[in-house]
């Protein structure tokens, strides 16, 4: 009956709403009644609940978490990329992807082709339906032609797989729980087999590198011991570093381990015995305290090395020294070169033998420092010892016998020395009268000889007076040439008397009697000569005298002249009274006057010219040379010159800009006034001033304008020319470019333009020739042939515009 269906359906119903699912317009009545829309529905809502609600992947549930798992199993799959319910499974790659991912032998993914969808989706249904136990919920025409396949539908189809293959992905989680492990545990042991070989590997070098540290077996030469300390610096520089970052990765692969292992509630690892950290840390300290001791030893070892080595060749450099001296002493000492010699050789030989005896002294320091360094080297052990005592011992002998030779030849010299004595008294009075004497002859030959240069006649009467005092020592000095002489006859006379053997001449000097002969005649006939020489000089310096007088006493008045000349200009630019045309005419008188003062320059460049070529080049009786006086007549030519080129100027001012004389003298007596400083020039203030006193008001810009008008080059000073050029440019009626426009358009009719035979007929043939050359075509709508631009050519005449 009607009312059991709606009550059975009701049942249905409660079940569904006491699982959480909320049915909203849903009742039994709709349902019994077939309301298909109802119906289905329903249907969606139980499969939502029960299908896919319950679907949960890594903390996101139903829809999201079944879409999430479908990515992550077609992840690996070329041309499937889900991120929908739609047009995501469209080709059917994703259907037989998920198939593949569970169940790899059911399809042969390799051979399906994107392009053929419909063979892609029934194959997956068809394999879905026979082996996975899905029912073919889908038709495969209906997705293809279908522009967005039903979500609903595809959700509830692959939620089949989800729940198909839920029983191995728990399989396969087991599965990855138990690789995790075994992983961990494999990754332990390989730690633990890393960790023990290390450690034996460390070991083991530990072992071998130890003895070679305790090797204290000592080398007998330097070369031998720096290889053991270059060996030992290449163990410290390449051989233990790596040992060092092995001991470290060892602790380190030890404290992970152990990490590791407490983490996954695994026991700690226990190395074998004797490879316990601890172990190989003594093992290491052992190593290091040996490496230490060894370096202190090599370093030892070193310096007794380089002693030993220091020592034999302070030895053998000594030794060679020694050698070197006395090679040839003995011979020298055993000569008998005293036989035949003179009393200065013997005293020579004495002094020589002297200082050879104090030579010995000194080196019998160094023969007992030889046999010091022999003694020390015996006692360190050198390996080269009895040659070092044969070569100490034969320099022993040798020195005894030196001792002996040295005091046999002493006695031998003093003997022979008592015998010249008296001779040698003799030369050496004769050397030391000789040698003062000759050096006064020479002198006295290099100052005879001697050019002078002089300047002044005083400088050449003190030479005269010089010579003649000189003159005047001759008498005493032929007296000390006659004493010298007898010295030489009274040891000639010793020789002939006792047959004494003089081998050589003084031996305290080599001045001979015949040079003091020869350079005594050499004086005496220089002396006239010089007579004559200081002569002619005295001559020659009075004629320049003469010269330096004769133009000093024309010097003296031209200077003062020229400066007088050029201070009266100054006052006559300053203070020029009547007309220009007057001021003209004087100032031309004036540079008359001046011109024919030219003959006297004219004398004294004659005089001049002689002061040089007698080479004078001092004058004490004038303060004037020849260059201030060209200097100063040019500059009194050049003032006149431009003072007259000035007045000229103020003239064709005056008659260009119609300025009368009274204006012109009133412009003066201006000028001069505020030319404080009488330089000719007014300065910026002493301009402004002046312009005031004339009646100017005006400001900075107008004064600023003004003054680059009167100073273009903006030197900051004011000449007389530039303040006539600027007063008569404001009081003169000067023509304007409006003006010859305006008379321009007179000739033209009072037409814009002019043509050409207007020109031609009212102006000059070479004015009108000179307008026609220089005009534009007139351009304006009332143009002509042949018409010209008048206006712009006006412009142009006075810099408005380019001509």
């Amino acid at each position: 009956m009607r009312v059991h269906k709606i009550s059975n359906v009701n049942k249905a119903l409660d079940f569904i709403a006491s699982k959480g699912v909320k049915l909203v317009s849903i009742g039994a009545e709709e349902i019994v009644d077939g309301n298909v829309k109802m119906t289905l529905g329903m249907i969606w809502t139980i499969i939502l609940r029960f299908a896919i609600q319950d679907i949960s992947v890594e903390e996101t549930s139903a829809k999201e978490g079944l879409l999430l798992w479908c990515q992550r199993k077609t992840a690996p799959y070329k041309n499937v990329n889900i991120q929908n319910f739609h047009i995501s499974w469209k080709d059917g790659l994703g259907f037989c992807a998920l198939i593949h991912r569970h169940r790899p032998e059911l399809i042969d993914y390799g051979k399906l082709r994107k392009d053929d969808p419909l063979t892609n989706l029934n194959t997956a249904f068809d394999v879905a339906e026979k082996y996975l136990d899905i029912p073919k919920m889908l038709d495969a025409e209906d997705i293809v032609g279908t522009a967005r396949p039903d979500e609903k539908a595809i959700m509830t189809y692959v939620s089949s797989f989800y729940h198909a293959f839920s029983g191995a992905q728990k399989a396969e989680t087991a599965a990855n729980r138990i690789c995790k492990v075994l992983a961990v545990n494999q990754e332990n042991e390989q730690l633990m087999e890393d960790y023990e070989k290390l450690a034996s590997d460390l070991l083991e070098w530990i072992r071998r590198t130890v003895p070679w540290l305790e090797n204290r077996t000592p080398e007998n030469t330097m070369q031998a011991m720096q290889q053991k300390l270059e060996d030992f610096r290449d163990y410290r520089r390449l051989h233990k570093p790596p040992k060092v970052q092995e001991k470290c990765q060892l602790e380190i692969n030890f404290n992970t381990l152990q990490t590791k292992l407490r983490l996954s509630n695994r026991p700690a690892f226990m190395p074998s015995e004797g490879k316990m950290v601890s172990d190989i840390n003594n093992a290491w300290g052992g190593l290091e305290q040996a490496e230490k001791g060894y370096e202190e030893w090599q370093l030892n070892e070193i310096r007794r090395l380089e002693r030993l080595d220091h020592l034999a060749e302070k030895f053998r450099q000594k030794a060679s020294i020694h050698e070197a001296w006395t090679d040839g002493k003995e011979a020298m000492l055993q000569q008998k070169d005293y036989e035949i010699a003179t009393l200065s050789e013997i005293k020579a030989l004495l002094k020589k033998h002297e200082a050879f005896e104090s030579d010995l002294a000194a080196h019998q320091d160094r023969v007992e420092q030889i046999a010091a360094i022999a003694q020390e080297l015996n006692e360190l052990d050198y390996y080269n010892s009895p040659s070092v005592n044969a070569r100490c011992q034969k320099i022993c002998d040798q020195w005894d016998n030196l001792g002996a030779l040295t005091q046999k030849r002493r006695e031998a010299l003093e003997r022979t020395e008592k015998l010249l004595e008296t001779i040698d008294q003799l030369y050496l009075e004769y050397a030391k009268r000789a040698a003062p004497f000759n050096n006064w002859m020479e002198g006295a030959m290099e100052d005879l000889q001697d050019t002078f240069i002089v300047h002044t006649i005083e400088e050449i009467q003190g030479l005269t007076t010089a010579h003649e005092q000189f003159k005047a020592t001759l008498p005493d000095a032929d007296k000390e040439r006659q004493a010298i002489l007898g010295i030489h006859n009274e040891v000639t006379k010793i020789v002939q008397t006792y047959h004494v053997n003089m081998a050589g001449t003084n031996p305290y000097t080599t001045i001979t009697p015949q040079e003091i002969n020869g350079k005594w005649d050499h004086v005496r006939q220089l002396v006239p000569r010089r007579d004559q020489a200081l002569m002619e000089e005295h001559t020659r310096q009075q004629q320049n005298e003469r010269l330096r007088k004769q133009f000093a006493a024309q010097a003296n008045v031209i200077g003062p002249w020229i400066q007088t000349k050029m201070e009266e200009i100054g006052r006559i630019s300053i203070e020029m009274h009547g007309t220009l045309e007057d001021q003209l005419n004087h100032l031309r008188q004036y540079e008359k006057s001046i011109v024919n003062y030219k003959p006297k320059i004219d004398q004294l460049e004659g005089d001049h010219q002689q002061i040089q070529e007698a080479l004078i080049f001092d004058n004490k009786h004038t303060n004037y040379t020849m260059e201030h006086i060209r200097v100063g007549w040019e500059q009194l030519l050049t003032t006149i010159a431009r003072t007259i080129n000035e007045v000229e100027n103020q003239i064709l001012t005056r008659d260009a800009k119609g300025i009368s004389q009274e204006q012109m003298n009133e412009f003066r007596a201006s000028f001069n006034h505020f030319d404080r400083k009488k330089t000719g020039m007014m300065d910026t203030d002493d301009f402004r001033a002046c312009l005031i006193s004339m009646g100017y008001n005006m400001g900075e810009a107008e004064f600023a304008r003004i003054m680059s008008i009167v100073d273009p080059n903006r030197i900051g000073v004011v000449t007389f020319q530039a303040f006539i050029d600027f007063m008569s440019r404001e009081t003169a009626d000067t023509d304007t470019a409006d003006q010859v426009m305006a008379s321009f358009k007179i000739l033209a009719g009072d037409k814009n333009y002019i043509t050409l035979d207007e020109l031609r007929r009212e102006l000059p043939p070479d004015q009108a020739e000179y307008c026609i050359a220089r005009m534009a075509p007139y351009t304006g709508p009332d143009a002509v042939p042949g018409a010209l631009d008048y206006m712009s050519f006006s412009t142009a005449l006075y810099g408005e515009s380019d001509l």
